[in-house]
């Protein structure tokens, strides 16, 4: 399934910028950076809840937060985008 990751963590303090770093680096193990801390992951369930543990113990609940929104298997028809796609098709054929 399709599963957007959003996040928004608080840089004011050192330990927040290292805590923002941490959240990115987490996330570019699943899935693909579609904007600054938005990411694009196609995982199954176990995968998902394995993420959210892990972004979890990463971020302070008090001035931070993570956002998943799960657009399922279908997802091409709920995503639609404008501007410069920095997006591929996950399921898609990749040719080098």
């Amino acid at each position: 399934m399709m599963v957007l990751i959003t996040y928004d963590v608080n840089t004011e303090t050192p330990e927040g910028r290292k805590r923002l770093r941490k959240v990115a680096k987490e996330c570019t193990n699943y899935g693909h950076r579609v904007q600054n801390s938005v990411f694009e992951c196609f995982m199954d369930a176990a995968k998902c809840v394995e993420v959210k543990n892990k972004l979890a113990d990463i971020i302070d609940v008090k001035t931070d937060s993570i956002r998943l929104y799960y657009l399922g298997n279908k997802y091409k028809t709920k995503v639609e985008h404008f501007g410069v796609n920095r997006s591929f098709d996950v399921e898609g054929a990749l040719i080098f």
